[in-house]
């Protein structure tokens, strides 16, 4: 079955936005995968990086004027975003612009979300936007956002949050919202311990998703009374949503699929498990997450390999990836690669089994090894004969296991260096 292609929301409305990143988080419950990058950089979907998903979505719906506020560990995203993001045309107004953490204001870095985009009020005041759209730079989702622009203009809204609808027994891990009929918002908690579920679905609750829509006026005449406020953090969910529930317009609006009405895929992952099941889900036969969706691309930069090969044709030596996504560069040579995803520049060699694995780019694994649940990060060479995934407790002596079992292989747990991520 086909199904129309939901018509775009591209407009002045889009047009009249700046898009502000945020993606200078340190990520740390990702472990080593963030020792050295920040969480947006990390690599994802066998050819991409995390940020990519909200700068594609903002470059699909019509958004060319876009912010990446930037902190910690920033080398390799700063390097990723020059790579891929630079086709943008700076005379029509276009751009992906960095704004690292500089102590603009009173010296300080930045103290918290609302707090980084204070730090920049006179940045986005010189480009006089109408709106402000604030998103988080590590989900992983398709979203047009000239429907949520759309929205908040119909209903005279002060901010409109993206939000999802999240089973109850999850939602105290992210801020949570009660509404009325129309959509407006009458309650925000920020992580609470027993959420408040939906009114007609008393299994789920309505969560944020992180992503704002402001009236730039509003936006900066907040912020600075929050500046000034000696008892606020400066953070959006903490302090600056309670209080415009309680003073303000606020309204959300739920994500979901414009095909047919139910929630859309959206995820967050911020642990070793959540980022794991994220890019398994990938290889699915009709993954929820299209990949192969020439409507809606998601735009990253391309390493220049050749394409993957497969080599040897032995009976127990043959060089194979079943349910598997393999980048460009890849050598399988003799061995059997299944359920996996391969980054570019990958070396699988004979007689290994490589299953429920990510592999980073530039992973060389030898011959006769058997690795399971896995995620190998970037320049890992594993010897000839490595098992990893068959026994926690060894597992657990060389490497990180995360609760659901899932094993991260580092070149520094190898005792081979300092890595140098990309």
């Amino acid at each position: 079955m086909t199904f129309p292609v939901p018509e775009r929301f591209v407009s002045a409305l889009t047009r009249d936005t700046l898009a502000l990143v945020l993606a200078g988080g340190r990520g740390s419950r990702l472990g080593g995968l963030t020792e050295q990058r920040a969480k947006p950089a990390t690599p994802f979907g066998g050819t991409m990086r995390i940020i990519d998903f909200p700068l594609s979505n903002c470059v699909n719906s019509g958004i060319r004027r876009i912010g990446v506020l930037t902190q910690y560990k920033a080398h390799s995203l700063i390097r990723h975003l020059s790579q891929a993001w630079g086709f943008l045309r700076g005379e029509l107004g276009e751009f992906v612009e960095l704004l690292p953490a500089q102590q603009r204001t009173d010296g300080s870095w930045y103290e918290g979300t609302a707090d980084s985009v204070y730090q920049n009020l006179d940045i986005i005041a010189a480009h006089h936007p109408q709106f402000v759209l604030v998103l988080g730079g590590d989900h992983i989702y398709k979203m047009d956002f000239g429907a949520l622009l759309a929205n908040h203009v119909e209903t005279g809204a002060d901010i409109t949050v993206g939000c999802m609808e999240v089973p109850l027994a999850d939602a105290s891990a992210f801020g949570v919202m009660e509404i009325d009929d129309s959509g407006r918002v009458v309650a925000f908690r920020e992580k609470p311990a027993n959420p408040a579920p939906m009114p007609r679905d008393s299994g789920m609750a309505l969560a944020s998703m992180g992503i704002y829509v402001f009236n730039t006026d509003y936006l900066i005449a907040t912020l600075t009374g929050d500046a000034l406020d000696a008892a606020s953090s400066h953070d959006f969910g903490k302090d600056i949503l309670p209080r415009a529930v309680r003073e303000d317009r606020v309204f959300a609006l739920p994500f979901r699929d414009p095909r047919t009405g139910k929630r859309a895929y959206w995820r967050d992952v911020g642990t070793l498990d959540s980022y794991w099941s994220a890019n398994q889900e990938l290889i699915g036969v009709l993954p929820e997450l299209n990949l192969f969706d020439k409507h809606w691309p998601i735009w990253t930069y391309q390493a220049q390999v050749p394409p993957a090969k497969f080599v040897l044709d032995d009976e127990g030596r043959r060089g194979m990836a079943v349910n598997s996504m393999v980048a460009g560069g890849c050598i399988v040579s003799g061995a059997e690669v299944r359920h996996s995803v391969l980054f570019n520049n990958v070396r699988v060699e004979e007689y290994t089994l490589v299953e429920y694995a990510v592999v980073l780019p530039e992973v060389v694994v030898g011959a006769h090894c058997r690795i399971r649940k896995a995620v190998i990060e970037t320049g890992c060479v594993l010897r000839a004969g490595t098992v990893i995934g068959e026994d926690p407790e060894a597992d657990r002596r060389r490497f990180d296991v995360s609760p659901e079992g899932v094993v991260l292989v580092t070149p520094e747990m190898l005792d081979q260096g300092l890595n140098y991520v990309r």
